[in-house]
């Protein structure tokens, strides 16, 4: 356990003795495979915890169905690449080093478009090399399972003389490290067959030229057809019986078959064994000592065949470590391929990872939704800057739907991608090392818990104000919406200002519908305010989704319950209910009127006294405009009918 660096690590070293112990208990006697434990260490990883891969639609444990970061990053040609990805998006790196090693590969492999397909292509070809090689020590491979691991092999040694020549030294290192095993893969190719059956039973596994012995006896299983055709034609003519006919059953093997007309002519010494209504059936010596030599060499073959496979799987047993080792590289390089060829199909950039803490981006995009976007419609790019000495809040208001939400993930998405080593979506990124990354993000209860939204929100919240450090990114969106307004508005008040005097002065970004908090513009020197972008056109709303300095004051929430399909005259109501409340708010600044709760006691009295032609709206006006210039005097019955289904229709 010392080798491994884990000899301090108890309950890691429980937890790791628990699986190899089930491991044995569900018939996994033989763990040759496994060689090596090694532990995660948070110290070597960007590091988020549950809430923020849920948060951030990592598509880790999820359906990715091409709506979360991992649905739209995977364009590995492996299984292996694939499974790395994966790992790659939960742990992605914090050795600055070995992170630029990663993006100057993805350069690399972007300029030499050649080299990018070839080994593309080979990793392609190589099939699971990790799962195959992982059934050796169980036996539970098959020979087609073999036949597959030494294809692998032969596009490991291509792949190898492809990069051994590389100009980038983490490439080269790579191909180095490739093993082609050429014994095994020679003796693989010698021994099995070029087709062979999935089942090993099933015979013809092995090569003609490996055993004399088997050779000799598949030419006796195989040349029966051609002996037992002889042996009709001899008998048929020794006895005269032109209907002689041999045939099988696995009652009693092999016999021959004589109509009635000519069972007068069968020899004494034949053994008749079954009479049929129109024939009889014989054996003789001959026939019985053939099918005991057939009967015999089948079961010779699949012996001496099962040895052999044997033989091959005990040698292939010392080769499981260096094939592990080139899956593990076959991953890595299917992995850097797909960041290049993301980053030439979407206009990715090189990030430039920095030891500082000033995070910069000029027209960033959010890699999810963009990709999902209606063709045709353009991404509305923007520029964010945090910096812990200037700017490090930033307090982002604006409407319902504007936005908001994309601008903080993809503000995390980009320094997480930049993390893993891959391009991101933006014309220029610097983005600081960063240690973790936070996120507390909509809305959802745990009652199997026993905690409401609110509780699961606050929980959220403590875990990131207790783990925050200097070089933490934390997304806040929307704080303190499951509790009364001005206890949200409290809150949400103070962990801003908590997050500001911090000694940690963590980047972050609040997004927010409580307009009052754009007043800590004004008291904090670091926090700064902006919004998102819109235009009023008429009574509609038309989101530019830019980000621009300045706080909003408007959140359009009805204008978004309009769209959602909301009744008319729900939405009406809401109109006059607001226009009243800011009626009231201004008066309260200038001493007219009373407190909110007093405004909404009127308007709920009021809202009794309401009818239909009272309230305000267009299609009433209409109606009543309508009705004002008919002069029913003049109205014939058929008239008086039409003009009622007409306003019946404005009122639908």
């Amino acid at each position: 356990l010392k080798g491994f660096g884990i000899e301090d690590l108890h309950a890691g070293i429980i937890a790791a003795g628990a699986v190899l112990h089930y491991l044995k208990d569900t018939e996994h006697p033989n763990l040759q495979h496994i060689t090596a434990i090694q532990r995660i260490d948070r110290d070597d990883y960007l590091w988020m915890d549950r809430f923020t891969i849920r948060n951030l639609e990592l598509g880790i444990g999820g359906n990715d169905e091409g709506k979360t970061l991992l649905g739209v990053l995977n364009n590995t040609v492996s299984p292996m690449g694939a499974r790395l990805l994966r790992r790659w998006i939960v742990l992605p790196l914090k050795d600055i080093r070995k992170i630029n090693e990663r993006l100057d590969l993805v350069e690399y492999f972007i300029k030499d478009v050649d080299l990018r397909n070839k080994v593309s292509h080979h990793i392609k070809q190589c099939g699971d090399v990790e799962r195959l090689v992982s059934r050796l020590p169980l036996r539970k491979i098959n020979p087609r399972e073999v036949l597959q691991l030494s294809k692998g092999l032969q596009q490991v040694d291509e792949i190898k003389k492809i990069c051994e020549s590389a100009a980038n030294d983490y490439l080269k290192r790579l191909s180095d490290a490739l093993n082609p095993c050429h014994y095994i893969l020679e003796k693989i190719q010698n021994t099995i067959i070029d087709n062979p059956p999935a089942a090993l039973n099933k015979g013809d596994v092995i090569k003609e030229g490996i055993s004399s012995e088997l050779d000799d006896l598949r030419r006796i299983a195989h040349g029966g057809k051609e002996y037992l055709v002889q042996l009709q034609q001899k008998e048929s003519e020794a006895t005269g019986i032109p209907s002689l006919k041999i045939g099988f059953n696995n009652v009693f093997g092999y016999y021959l078959e004589v109509t009635n007309t000519h069972k007068n002519k069968v020899p004494a010494e034949w053994m008749r064994k079954q009479t049929l209504a129109n024939a009889e059936r014989y054996i003789t010596p001959e026939l019985k000592h053939y099918e005991e030599k057939i009967t015999g060499a089948e079961d010779k073959i699949q012996q001496i065949e099962a040895e052999l496979y044997e033989k091959l799987l005990v040698e292939l047993q010392d080769y499981i470590s260096p094939i592990q080792t080139n899956g593990n590289i076959l991953a890595i390089l299917d992995c850097v391929i797909c960041f290049a060829n993301n980053a030439l199909h979407y206009n990715y950039k090189k990030p430039q990872l920095h030891e500082g803490l000033e995070f910069d981006v000029k027209e960033s995009r959010h890699p999810v939704i963009e990709r999902n976007l209606p063709v045709g419609e353009p991404y509305i790019a923007n520029d964010i800057l945090l910096d812990p000495s200037a700017q490090q809040i930033i307090i982002l208001t604006g409407p319902n739907m504007s936005g908001k939400s994309a601008l903080l993930r993809q503000t995390a998405l980009i320094t997480l991608m930049a993390h893993m080593g891959s391009f991101v979506p933006a014309d220029h990124a610097k983005v600081p090392l960063t240690d973790k990354i936070f996120t507390r993000v909509g809305a959802s209860d745990n009652l199997s818990g026993g905690e409401s939204t609110f509780m699961v929100e606050m929980n959220e919240s403590a875990s990131i104000i207790n783990n925050i450090s200097q070089r933490s990114l934390i997304i806040l969106d929307e704080i303190g919406r499951g509790t009364s307004t001005y206890d949200g508005i409290s809150i949400a008040w103070s962990i801003a200002e908590f997050l500001h005097n911090s000694p940690a002065a963590p980047k972050t970004l609040f997004a927010t519908h409580y307009h009052e908090l754009n007043e800590l513009e004004n008291k904090l020197p670091r926090i700064k305010n902006y919004h998102i972008t819109n235009k009023e056109v008429g009574n509609k709303i038309i989101f530019l989704r830019k980000l621009a300095p300045g706080g909003s004051t408007h959140s359009f929430g009805i204008h978004v319950a309009k769209m959602a399909g909301m009744p008319p005259s729900l939405i009406n109501r809401a109109n006059e209910i607001l226009k009243q409340l800011e009626e009231s708010r201004e008066g309260q600044k200038d001493g007219k009127s009373g407190s909110p709760e007093e405004t909404l006691k009127n308007i709920s009295s009021a809202k009794m006294q309401l009818s239909i032609f009272d309230a305000h709206s267009e299609t009433f006006d209409e109606i009543r405009k309508i009705l004002n210039n008919t002069d029913i005097n003049r109205l014939t019955p058929v008239e008086a009918l039409l003009k009622l289904q007409e306003i019946k229709g404005m009122l639908k």
